[in-house]
């Protein structure tokens, strides 16, 4: 039985080694061209840079106007993200703990929301008769009701297992209803809250299609469109060689950078966060 153990380790381990291998090479291939001179990183290949090409960062950086669009995203992605988690926490504390047959059918035809497709037709009549198209506090309430129906459905099974005791005990201290989901539920949800907030940023921070549809002025272009645009124009990043692919490389690491940076420091709040509810449960 001890040979079948170790082999399927093994197997298990050398899947896991695979697939790690599978997502970290493309990062590597970007790092390690965005470091190299022009003629080096046309091939792409994934040999190290043999001289540190650091300026290629402070180029992007100054030709592809990536400061204000650094600024942009982070607005749009944590905006929303801060909005919509905690619109998501109220709605599904209220329909978890009030399940009458109304609060059901609410529920149902929100997370609907998840599978149905975006008719960008009728959105972007409404964000016109809003006023809201074209500014950043627009795509923040965009971002955020488009990230809600996933944040509730997360939540809502989450406060499904959290005892309604707990309710019943914050009621009898005489505590209201908005102080007892802040001051008992709000904790506990931290686990879920973390995990919901982690995945609105990754997908505002990558998204494309919205801000191309919604976003005219480029003072409020994120780094998705900064990033296409500086491609587009071409003249910076191509010469006699053609295409110079340690800028577009490094274009593209900036991009991403923080999203693996906030990706990295945010998966210990999430282990943290699951052993301490565990704990509590």
């Amino acid at each position: 039985m001890l040979p079948v153990r170790s082999f399927r380790a093994a197997i298990t381990n050398l899947l896991a080694s695979l697939a790690g291998i599978i997502a970290i090479a493309p990062i590597y291939l970007l790092f390690a061209n965005a470091l190299k001179t022009q003629s080096d990183a046309n091939s792409m290949s994934p040999e190290p840079p043999l001289s540190l090409q650091w300026s290629n960062f402070a180029t992007v950086i100054d030709q592809g106007n990536l400061v204000i669009a650094f600024l942009n995203s982070a607005l749009y992605a944590f905006g929303s993200t801060i909005l919509g988690v905690l619109v998501a926490a109220l709605a599904a504390y209220v329909l978890a703990r009030r399940r009458t047959r109304w609060h059901q059918i609410l529920y149902l035809s929100l997370i609907m929301g998840i599978a149905l497709p975006t008719n960008y037709v009728t959105l972007t009549k409404v964000m016109q008769m809003t006023g809201m198209i074209n500014t950043q506090i627009g795509m923040i309430v965009l971002y955020a009701a488009m990230q809600l129906p996933f944040n509730v459905f997360l939540i809502y099974a989450f406060i499904g297992t959290v005892p309604r005791e707990l309710d019943e005990a914050a009621y009898l201290d005489g505590a209201s209803p908005i102080r007892t989901f802040r001051s008992v539920i709000l904790p506990i949800l931290t686990p879920v809250l973390v995990t919901c907030g982690i995945l609105n940023i990754l997908n505002v921070w990558s998204d494309f299609i919205n801000p191309l549809y919604f976003l005219n002025n480029s003072d409020n272009w994120p780094m998705t469109l900064s990033v296409y645009n500086f491609f587009s124009q071409g003249t910076s990043f191509s010469g006699a060689g053609g295409s110079n692919w340690a800028l577009v490389s490094a274009d593209v690491v900036l991009s991403i950078l923080p999203v693996i940076i906030i990706y990295i420091i945010a998966q210990r709040w999430i282990l943290s966060g699951l052993g301490s509810g565990a704990v509590k449960g």
